[in-house]
């Protein structure tokens, strides 16, 4: 699996997760990945679709509920993995629990779907498609 890890989660938690997962997974923070921070949504989103086969945990809920962002997010073949806002309030460390609870999941959403959008909740086993 590819993750990129957006701005609106720090970039330590992306590097701690390609930390842990090196071998395994290939996980990038967004600025790791392309120099900068500040690239537009629809500029990554295209530059992740034509390399294919990633994924994007994203605390901007707005990529997955408003065109055109959506559109270009699916069209682009991309699978999205949004933290709730409950779940974003956490401290760091909780976050990150929470994600490695969930990990699991992630991982075999990744290896079925070919796109799509989904909520990373503050408690349970399953993540629920965003509409």
């Amino acid at each position: 699996m590819k993750l990129l890890v957006d701005n609106n989660l720090p970039p330590v938690l992306g590097r701690g997760l390609g930390a842990l997962f090196a071998g395994r997974h290939e996980v990038a923070h967004i600025k790791d990945k392309f120099g900068r921070g500040n690239l537009p949504d629809v500029d990554w989103i295209e530059a992740l679709g034509a390399e294919g086969g990633w994924c994007v945990l994203s605390g901007d809920r707005n990529i997955a509920k408003k065109r055109p962002s959506r559109e270009a997010f699916l069209g682009a073949g991309l699978i999205g993995f949004f933290p709730l806002p409950a779940v974003m309030s956490l401290p760091l460390h909780r976050q990150a629990a929470r994600i490695l609870t969930l990990w699991p999941t992630i991982e075999a959403t990744a290896l079925v779907i070919e796109r799509g959008c989904f909520e990373l909740g503050i408690s349970g086993s399953k993540l629920r498609q965003m509409s």
